[in-house]
């Protein structure tokens, strides 16, 4: 046993070497002033990084988005190493939770239109299918309900309303915003399938001439369970984990009233169209998948126009 007085790295040596472990004093030293390894620098330099995409991303990418977000600025870095990495800065990811039933009645309705997408939620490009569906915050001042309409092809946010009331307004009014928004682009949504669940909100009458005035054609779930608007249903979810519950976002105190949550559905609106990365797109936002569509259809069309007479003569 060696005496509290002497211990320093002679008597630790002294005393391993009696216990038949052979470690000079010398190897010590060396240790203590050889440089940091490549992989130790290379380390460093990295949870930087991670550390700012996870920040900047609201704190809710784990290791597989860090490592796409990483590669699109052009870090090259392997998932394995991410993984490493975050797990041993404590960095994880936002887990989701199941959302409860928020579509009721509050008036006439029409009867109910025909499943027109029978849970095949699939696009070939913008404004061809939307989703949409309710969810519910509770606030310090009582519930809040939020209504989203998504373009299922880019996974856009078109459409979103804050409301205290569960009203047909309330999914009205994001239904007349995701229409100004597209018309407002110059983009055609005849022809566009709304499908939703059963609730009321959707079948009012008030909401199916809204959908015929714009030539868009209503769809329903026809068994009526979550799986029959599964992306709305999952758009609920992420909601509520990435915004509701997340740390980043939720003010000191908890949602006070309707516009805490007004405010914060806008940032999050914002970041989940331009900055978010959506694995079902190919790890792009749905900004970007847009303008790539968009551009790839002028591309076609300009190559299918016929060549002027006399074009390309002297």
């Amino acid at each position: 046993m060696v005496d509290g007085r002497e211990v320093g790295v002679e008597p630790i040596c002294t005393v391993l070497s009696e216990a038949g472990v052979q470690i000079a004093p010398s190897g010590y030293y060396a240790a203590k002033i050889r440089p940091p390894s490549a992989r130790a620098v290379r380390d460093a330099e990295l949870i930087v990084d991670i550390r700012h995409a996870h920040k900047a991303n609201l704190g809710v990418y784990g290791a597989r988005k860090i490592h796409a977000e990483l590669n699109r600025e052009g870090i090259a870095v392997a998932r394995c190493t991410v993984e490493r990495l975050m797990r041993a800065d404590g960095l994880r990811g936002i887990t989701r939770e199941k959302s409860r039933k928020t579509t009721f009645g509050d008036g006439a309705e029409t009867d109910r239109p025909a499943d027109l997408v029978e849970r095949q939620f699939t696009a070939d490009g913008p404004n061809q299918l939307w989703v949409a569906d309710l969810t519910y915050v509770r606030t310090h001042a009582g519930w809040t309900y939020v209504a989203f309409v998504l373009d299922v092809f880019s996974r856009m946010i078109v459409g979103w309303q804050v409301s205290t009331s569960l009203r047909t307004d309330l999914a009205l009014d994001a239904l007349e915003m995701g229409l100004w928004t597209r018309q407002r682009a110059g983009q055609d949504v005849s022809g566009l399938i709304h499908h939703s669940d059963r609730g009321v909100q959707y079948r009012a009458i008030r909401y199916s001439e809204r959908l015929a005035e714009a030539e868009a054609v209503a769809s329903v779930g026809s068994r009526g369970d979550s799986y029959d608007n599964a992306m709305a249903e999952a758009l609920n979810s992420l909601f509520k984990a990435e915004c509701i519950r997340n740390p980043v976002m939720r003010p000191k105190g908890g949602w006070k009233s309707v516009t805490d949550v007004e405010i914060a559905t806008a940032e999050y609106v914002d970041w989940f169209n331009h900055r978010r990365l959506h694995g079902e797109i190919g790890m792009v936002p749905p900004v970007e998948l847009e303008a790539l569509h968009w551009a790839t259809v002028r591309s076609d069309h300009y190559s299918e126009a016929p060549v002027p007479v006399g074009a390309g003569s002297n």
